[in-house]
């Protein structure tokens, strides 16, 4: 029924039912967070941890929900086999809005374990989610431009102490974790101004890549290569939830890592960072060709 309403409509509806999922699910989210802060008894940490990640994973089941009860959106998804939640991965995928986390949780809920990305800072301060994402350690970020930097020496590699802050937590129970390596969403102006030499794709940003790896000391030996490919057409988030796109895409490849690249010194050993770097630039001009391939040449308006 929900379905034969007006894309606008359905829109709101999606909205409504996600926010009100977030509520149901967000309420007990912070009330063990708080005893997370006040009970520091390592045996409680690791419940508590626990069961906030089982109601992370109903508030997916239920934006999963939303999003089936009011799009009729087609997902062509190939690459799921063989992909278990007992191990570690690191997600290297395409990033061209913000309905990239929703496809991603589409696609593997229940097949990886669960996501873990690096947010911004500022987004500690979103209403509940902000600290929602604190109380399921997510890591946020601090970014600091380059001319920052040249003032204020001290502070550079704190995003690399951040990093492998992080990484400790995650060395113990399997994670999924989450990087648009592309540091920020696909338009056409960011492909101009960088002049990419990908036709779909922002230049890679190859570091934290590279520092996840080292952090995590050898746990993670399997990247899952993931490109979306949307259809050639201008959208927002909010034509998204409306169901306006008519199919999506999805091709996901586990790809082992290089013994050599699972430890080593980005920052300060050049022959590492270039072989790195070339790495990385071999698997993004793959993930060029392939979006290329199912979009026939065709560009977006």
């Amino acid at each position: 029924m929900i379905l034969r309403l007006g894309s606008t409509l359905r829109g709101i509806i999606c909205l409504s039912l996600m926010f009100m999922n977030t509520l149901f699910w967000a309420s007990p989210v912070h009330l063990l967070a708080l005893t997370k802060i006040l009970i520091r008894n390592d045996a409680w940490q690791r419940i508590c941890a626990r069961t906030i990640m089982m109601l992370a994973n109903g508030w997916v089941r239920g934006i999963l929900a939303s999003l089936r009860l009011t799009q009729a959106t087609r997902y062509e998804i190939e690459g799921l086999e063989g992909l278990s939640r007992k191990q570690w991965y690191f997600i290297n995928c395409n990033h061209q809005t913000w309905a990239d986390i929703l496809v991603l949780f589409r696609v593997f809920h229940g097949h990886i374990p669960f996501f873990k990305f690096f947010l911004k800072k500022e987004l500690f301060k979103v209403p509940i989610l902000g600290t929602a994402w604190w109380a399921l350690d997510y890591p946020f970020m601090e970014r600091f431009s380059k001319s920052f930097l040249e003032k204020n020496p001290h502070m550079k590699g704190k995003d690399l102490e951040t990093t492998k802050k992080v990484c400790e937590r995650y060395r113990h129970t399997p994670v999924s974790i989450l990087n648009f390596i592309e540091g920020t969403r696909f338009t056409r102006e960011k492909h101009a101004s960088q002049q990419s030499p990908y036709r779909h794709l922002l230049r890679p940003k190859a570091g934290g890549f590279a520092f996840t790896l080292a952090a995590m000391d050898g746990k993670i030996s399997n990247i899952l290569d993931v490109t979306i490919i949307y259809p050639p057409m201008r959208f927002s988030f909010w034509d998204y939830l409306c169901g306006r796109i008519p199919h999506i895409t999805v091709r996901a490849k586990k790809l082992g890592v290089p013994g050599e690249f699972l430890k080593g010194d980005y920052q300060n050993d050049e022959v590492f960072r270039d072989r790195f770097q070339t790495w990385v630039c071999d698997l993004w001009q793959k993930k060029d060709d392939l979006i290329e391939q199912h979009r026939g040449g065709v560009q977006g308006n």
